[in-house]
């Protein structure tokens, strides 16, 4: 089960939660979300757990727990679907009237001058 864990103090390091999960049963990853340009914790990161059961227990008894001067936020981590067939991105083919559509290819503006 994957696990989200936020609010963390920004010192917090993997080792830190993975001391405080592996009490609780075998933990599959620990990942500690950072900047990706100064390497600094975002305060959040996920755990994911070989057994529901005993990742359960853990939310119960770690949700709110105090660690290092803030109160963990801890969850059932739900992954997103990604929707591969979203519509959007402008421009393009329009039918219909006629009446536009986004630039593109072959598109001139009044005050557009050609140095050719």
């Amino acid at each position: 089960m994957n696990i989200f864990v936020g609010n963390l103090n920004y010192s917090i390091t993997e080792d830190d939660i993975r001391e405080i999960f592996e009490e609780y049963g075998e933990l599959t990853s620990v990942k500690l979300i950072t900047d990706k340009f100064t390497g600094r914790s975002k305060g959040f990161g996920f755990v994911e757990m070989a057994d529901a059961d005993e990742a359960k227990k853990a939310i119960e008894e770690l949700n709110g727990a105090e660690v290092e001067g803030r109160s963990m936020v801890v969850n059932e981590s739900i992954e997103k679907k990604r929707d591969n067939n979203r519509g959007g991105g402008g421009g393009g083919f329009r039918g219909g009237n006629n009446r536009g559509g986004g630039g593109g290819y072959g598109r001139r503006d009044n005050n557009f001058r050609s140095n050719y």
